[in-house]
């Protein structure tokens, strides 16, 4: 439940790309002076309550009468059978899955609604149902027009709320991510490699496909350990090169936040390194 919901502010700049949309959507309408009503109501704090009930927005909105009027506002749902094509869809591109998990939007993500016969977005306000308890017979009165543009302040605080129009919550699409995730590593992982107990490692198998013997299991206890004697000639300690920043793809973080992070992490694989190659050049003194 959301009560007396923050004011939009629509001169923004740099707005999310999702919210953009939205915004064009609105500007695409031909009667522009309703729409103008609405938007003047939602400034003036028209809106008194505002709600997510399932795959409907509903609202109590201000008018002229005593009483407010009681709206609501949806979207064509998406079947479950479309949420499981999209949801595989997703889990197959890494970004994606990261980005979402992180709450964040990817920018091309209507890709994969659209190779799935979906539209994330609706094309006009056509495609935008609502209903309202005042007597005008147009639609959208003022009244449904004040929430399309509350909704856009929305939308650049959660674009997790469009999902929800279409038919699931931030909760669903993250559950079933993770799940797809966890489902796809454990098909990329050799059947005899599963322990019974999760918190064991579980041996390696003990031949290849052609019947040649492989190594024995390692042995995390004993993995640093080494006992047969060194020529020191031969034996060159240097700091790593490279780390995992080096390998891994963009953190899903926010730009400004992402680049505070990885500013950090370089300087403490940096520190880290030096250690370790001090520590094995000299292992009697402590870094």
């Amino acid at each position: 439940m959301i009560s007396q919901p923050p004011q939009p502010d629509y001169e923004l700049e740099q707005e999310a790309w999702w919210v953009e949309r939205w915004v064009d959507l609105l500007n695409q309408y031909r009667f522009k002076k309703r729409l103008e009503r609405g938007r003047r109501y939602a400034r003036e704090g028209n809106i008194l309550n505002l709600e997510h009930n399932q795959a409907k927005v509903t609202a109590l909105v201000q008018g002229t009468a005593e009483e407010p009027y009681q709206l609501s506002i949806w979207l064509d749902a998406f079947t479950d059978e479309d949420w499981t094509y999209v949801t595989d869809s997703l889990a197959t591109q890494a970004l994606f899955s990261a980005q979402l998990l992180a709450g964040e939007m990817p920018s091309d993500i209507e890709t994969v609604f659209t190779s799935n016969g979906l539209n994330l977005f609706p094309f006009t306000l056509a495609d935008v149902h609502s209903r309202c308890s005042c007597p005008d017979p147009k639609n959208p009165c003022k009244h449904i027009a004040a929430v399309y543009y509350q909704l856009g302040d929305f939308f650049r605080e959660d674009p997790f709320i469009l999902f929800q129009l279409r038919g699931r919550t931030k909760e669903q699409i993250l559950a079933a991510l993770r799940q797809k995730r966890y489902q796809q590593v454990d098909a990329q992982m050799p059947a005899d490699a599963v322990a019974d107990d999760p918190t064991e490692v579980a041996p390696l198998p003990q031949k290849n496909t052609e019947g040649t013997p492989l190594s024995p299991p390692l042995q995390l206890d004993q993995f640093w350990q080494y006992d047969q004697p060194l020529d020191t000639s031969l034996v060159v300690v240097s700091p790593a090169s490279e780390t995992p920043l080096d390998v891994l793809n963009t953190i899903p973080l926010p730009t400004n936040d992402a680049r505070v992070v990885t500013a950090y992490l370089r300087e403490v694989y940096q520190t880290v390194s030096q250690n370790a190659a001090m520590t094995a050049i000299n292992p009697d003194v402590s870094p």
